[in-house]
């Protein structure tokens, strides 16, 4: 079975968000790293070269493969905000209307920038997805 590419690195967050080229993305960046650290309580960690993550579960799947991953993190990409876990809450079909501009995917929330979300709103779905994805995905 193939190892998980997406491992815990020893690599500094903060050097990783420092090399940010995009101002904006880079600014967004420290602010969701203060903003998942108070909610967690959980320093981040990068997660291979572009995730931060904050916490950790272990997962199995019916196919036998299984791992490690982030509780919840994000990763400020060229082309947007990628954040993780934070749609796995169960309030969260309730709050995505709530947001302000964004995507989603099947597990990701891409938004351009913070100013097009509202805060509070996206608060709320980091604590509850954080604590819904420790609960119910963490397989020991």
């Amino acid at each position: 079975m193939a190892e998980n590419k997406t491992k815990p690195t020893a690599v500094s967050v903060e050097e990783f968000l420092a090399a940010v080229e995009h101002p904006v993305r880079r600014a967004d960046g420290f602010e969701l790293l203060d903003m998942m650290r108070d909610l967690t309580g959980q320093e981040a960690v990068m997660w291979g070269p572009t995730i931060v993550g904050f916490g950790s579960y272990h997962y199995k799947y019916d196919s036998g493969r299984e791992g490690d991953a982030a509780a919840v993190g994000f990763s400020p990409r060229k082309a947007n905000l990628v954040l993780y876990g934070v749609t796995e809450g169960p309030d969260a079909d309730r709050l995505l209307p709530e947001l302000g501009k964004h995507k989603t995917s099947t597990a990701c929330l891409y938004v351009n920038k913070l100013d097009d979300v509202d805060r509070d709103v996206l608060a709320e779905m980091i604590r509850t997805g954080y604590k819904h994805v420790l609960a119910e995905f963490h397989r020991p």
